[in-house]
């Protein structure tokens, strides 16, 4: 039950693999960070974040969304060497599974407004407890792990601090070249998941932790408010306006795909 195997055509060869991993790490240019997964809990969902994982498809993502003392969105998007960012390949979308609650350090999937059932690849991190909105709205968004360890959040905090254009963190990058017409960053100015790697396969390793129960999943949600994003697309650089016709920065995890 705790493992996730997948048997898949990538091309004439037929490819199987099989994990059972709870813990796994990520490498980004800001530090790396644990996450235990709550495999037991939630299968279907770390089934689908596995098989991600597993397909190196996080490899050299980009975090592309931070809204502080609320959310940092990774697992969308790659920068291939120029704007705009390339969309990661996703699979089949996943089944919602709204057990438990979004509380500060959990990590959850995204998905599209009105849409249930219609995350993929792209996750979140709760900068914050956002369970009185998030637990509830459209129909509860899925927390699958955790993040743990006592540098984990502290990592996940300082992309978080980061400088921004719009809603997209950015290192040694600022606000003035945000909206300059005739700059646009590159890759080292981008936050980057360089990978996301298993490193505890025993199914067991989430036994300690107590994750709160989802008990506001039939509750009308508290709106949250919408982040207002630096500069505008009229005046902003050209990355900034990329980003907004991409979706990227639409309120909340709309258009995540």
């Amino acid at each position: 039950m705790n493992k996730i195997k997948e048997c898949s055509i990538a091309s004439a060869l037929l490819t199987c693999f099989s994990a059972s991993a709870t813990i796994v790490e990520f490498n980004t240019t800001q530090g790396s960070f644990q996450v235990n997964l709550y495999d037991q809990t939630i299968p279907e969902t770390v089934g689908n974040f596995l098989r991600y994982v597993n397909q190196a498809r996080y490899v050299d993502s980009t975090v592309h969304r931070s809204v502080p003392n609320f959310v940092v969105q990774g697992g969308g998007y790659k920068y291939d060497g120029s704007i705009p960012l390339t969309a990661i390949e996703t699979n089949t979308p996943v089944v919602n599974e709204p057990k438990l609650s979004n509380v500060r350090g959990t990590i959850a999937m995204a998905k599209l407004q009105n849409q249930p059932n219609s995350a993929t690849s792209q996750w979140y991190i709760n900068l914050k407890d956002n369970s009185t909105s998030l637990d509830s709205d459209n129909g509860g968004y899925t927390v699958f792990g955790e993040v743990i360890g006592t540098q984990g959040m502290v990592i996940v905090d300082k992309i978080s601090n980061l400088n921004r254009c719009g809603e997209v963190p950015v290192v040694n990058y600022t606000s003035a070249q945000c909206v300059d017409t005739d700059t646009n960053p590159d890759g080292g100015n981008l936050v980057s998941v360089t990978s996301v790697v298993i490193i505890d396969l025993d199914p067991t390793t989430a036994n300690e932790l107590s994750p709160p129960v989802n008990v506001l999943v039939n509750k009308v949600p508290t709106p949250t408010p919408e982040p207002q994003p630096t500069g505008s697309s009229s005046s902003g650089s050209l990355f900034f306006s990329i980003v907004l016709m991409m979706g990227v920065l639409r309120r909340r995890f709309v258009g995540v795909r």
